[in-house]
């Protein structure tokens, strides 16, 4: 069945010259429309939109500055840029649209805000969101094969690159550059020829972080590249905590020095020693990401992540465990989880456990596992209980709600919101 929809297509990128020439290489197709917010003023309350079409007659360019009363991504979003997608959805000659991210939004956030922000003053449809006319058929990253892996293993902060939306904005490059290709169905290499070290490096991570996702060097185009995509791209489907840590099926031995590390253990962590094997996390590691049983906050999972050298957690929910039977929030469980955790139920924790998983470029995997596995609850710490357990130290009970201006997230993704930042 055809959709009625719009095809979007969305380019990010750290680079927005990278990603500037890979929309415009999708301007081929008559009827394409290129959308593009530069919001390195939106500090000041303005926003330059340029919007691109294909006609008839050539490409014709419109530029426009976008004031906003308040300065920040949400109002972007809300007042500017999804109202003018739903518009272009809905005009017959637009066949494409396509979405050149300024480095500073997020694809995965933008595609949350498509489905789930009620604009106002849009004409009637089915839910009142840009998801009545539009919707994502790519997400294309568009990474400078010089300089993305330095990028995304650092702590340099998007205002140090002059990148930050607003004067406030604190989130760092790997912070943004890991999530953007993560999020991506497709990976586009661009910024010319690298030594060949440097592209077997960058090779072996992309491997391991975006398994199964197409990529191709820029000769390539980016048409070539999305016509790739095979149906089981994610297509602007969101992230969740408890899906899969490994997606798809990246090689586990390791190449040039990076492999993956994978941690489990059916025993909780005490907080004080988790939190100092933490640090091991935080150097020569490309990214984290794992669900967490903490000792001192029993009956919730945690979610963990790290990007470069920062490190942030959050409330994922509760266990399975601590649901009864006849509760209504088993409707909301996936089936996916539901069977997972049958797989490992334990007669007296249930579904509680750890999992971690680790990109390292640097960092062993022995050090990895001994740190956290030193964290774990001792044997007679373990026979104590839970009842003894909520009486521990807990250096992560103190987190504090950052609904980040910068980052609108899903309601249901903790992780984003409520977190400890360490960098």
């Amino acid at each position: 069945m055809t959709s009625s929809r719009t095809p979007l297509v969305i380019v990010t990128g750290l680079e927005a010259a990278h990603t500037g020439r890979a929309s415009r290489a999708l301007l081929g197709r008559a009827g394409s429309v290129v959308v593009h917010h530069d919001v390195r003023q939106l500090g000041h309350g303005v926003v330059l939109r340029t919007v691109t079409r294909h006609t008839a007659t050539g490409l014709v360019e419109e530029r426009t500055a976008v004031e906003l009363a308040h300065g920040c991504l949400s109002c972007t979003l809300r007042l500017d840029l999804l109202p003018l997608l739903h518009a272009l959805g809905a005009e017959p000659d637009v066949v494409r649209i396509v979405l050149q991210l300024d480095p500073a939004l997020e694809p995965e956030n933008l595609c949350w805000s498509i489905d789930h922000l009620v604009l106002d003053h849009v004409p009637a449809g089915p839910d009142g969101t840009a998801a009545d006319r539009v919707e994502v058929a790519g997400v294309l990253a568009v990474v400078d094969g010089r300089t993305w892996l330095e990028d995304v293993t650092g702590a340099e902060e998007l205002a140090d690159r002059g990148l930050a939306a607003t004067p406030d904005d604190d989130r760092t490059l790997a912070q943004v550059g890991l999530g953007q290709v993560a999020f991506a169905d497709a990976v586009l290499l661009a910024g010319g020829p690298v030594d060949a070290w440097t592209a077997a490096r960058l090779d072996a991570v992309l491997d391991r972080l975006v398994s199964g996702v197409p990529r191709a060097d820029a000769a390539v185009g980016p048409e070539r590249l999305l016509a790739a995509l095979g149906p089981g791209a994610r297509r602007g489907r969101l992230s969740s905590v408890h899906d899969p840590l490994l997606p798809g099926r990246p090689p586990l031995g390791e190449d040039v020095g990076v492999s993956v590390i994978r941690f489990s253990a059916p025993r909780p962590f005490h907080p004080d020693r988790l939190h100092e094997a933490l640090d091991v996390l935080l150097e020569g590691v490309v990214c984290s990401r794992g669900r967490v049983w903490l000792a001192s906050q029993h009956d919730r999972a945690l979610w963990m992540e790290s990007a470069g050298q920062g490190l942030r957690m959050g409330d994922a929910g509760p266990w399975l465990a601590t649901l009864p039977d006849d509760s209504p929030d088993w409707a909301d469980v996936e089936p996916e989880r539901q069977v997972a955790a049958a797989l490992r139920w334990d007669p007296a924790h249930g579904d509680r456990h750890t999992e971690v998983v680790v990109l390292s470029h640097r960092q062993p995997g022995v050090a990895v596992i001994s740190a956290l596995d030193a964290a774990l609850l001792t044997d007679d710490e373990m026979a104590a209980g839970p009842a003894a357990w909520a009486g521990l130290p807990d250096p992560f009970g103190s987190w504090h709600e950052d609904p980040c201006e910068a980052t609108p997230a899903p309601d249901d993704r903790a992780s984003t919101t409520d977190r400890e930042d360490r960098s």
